[in-house]
């Protein structure tokens, strides 16, 4: 079985990582050069830098930041924000991203999905999907939870597989930041709907909540932030926890 992959996220934001709770009340959280660094050498699997706002604001990704972050680095390291034509993807190839993440582009243009899995293969191409639970359906939001679609996130997240996503990055807005848990069922279909891995994110606030989404929730990998920024949660610790409960883990 492939080990279960526990992935920090630095939400940047001006330069800063930052964290807000449900999409809204954004606090600073730290140096995002840093942060990575730390997380690198504690034994994260991964790390994902998603800059929040360039989608909204209109602008390409900071390139500087994300070469300074990549340089202190020996874990995969996942990039997204602003990335709307291939020369973006290579430029961020360049700084040094293994994989990049779209969300807004893939909504507005379904097609750059497939253009980006031909020209630099399905593995890298993250498509993250930010939805919001309502009357009993899970709506997808783009432009960093700001504007609502007509998408619904489990069809949403097959056409993308479809497409040639290798990963789908599923964070729920009602749980994002509430430390309440991660949003399992939903987790758990698509996990049976794709053959692609899944990626859990929202919610997380105790060892307890990564266990339930890789066992309940049926996720490849659970994404957090605040848990790991604010160290109340250390890494190796949740690795430890995990693999005393029979979690296939990279220690």
């Amino acid at each position: 079985m492939l080990a279960k992959r526990i992935i920090p996220c630095l939400d940047v934001k001006d330069g800063k990582t930052v964290k807000g709770v449900k999409f809204v009340n954004i606090q600073d959280a730290g140096d995002p050069v840093e942060l990575g660094r730390r997380y690198s050498e504690e034994g994260a699997d991964e790390l994902v830098y998603l800059d929040i706002t360039a989608s909204h604001e209109g602008r390409k990704l900071f390139h500087d930041l994300v070469r300074r972050i990549a340089r202190h680095l020996n874990i995969p390291f996942t990039v997204g924000g602003g990335i709307s034509e291939l020369a973006d993807a290579e430029a961020l190839l360049m700084a040094g991203a293994d994989k990049i993440s779209i969300n807004t582009s893939a909504v507005q243009n379904p097609g750059l999905i497939t253009s980006l899995a031909r020209n630099f293969g399905t593995q890298f191409v993250v498509v993250a999907i930010d939805a919001r639970m309502e009357n009993n359906q899970w709506i997808v939001y783009t432009h960093g939870g700001r504007n609502r679609t007509q998408k619904e996130l489990f069809a949403w997240a097959r056409e993308a597989q479809e497409r040639g996503a290798g990963e789908i990055l599923f964070t729920s807005m009602n749980h994002d930041g509430t430390k309440n848990g991660y949003a399992i069922d939903a987790l758990a279909i698509l996990s049976n709907q794709l053959s692609i891995p899944v990626i859990a994110s929202g919610g997380a606030g105790r060892m307890e909540h990564f266990l339930e989404v890789f066992t309940v929730g049926k996720a490849d990998a659970a994404l957090a932030a605040s848990v790991f920024h604010y160290g109340e949660i250390p890494l190796p610790d949740l690795k430890k926890y995990l693999a005393d409960r029979n979690i296939p883990v990279r220690l």
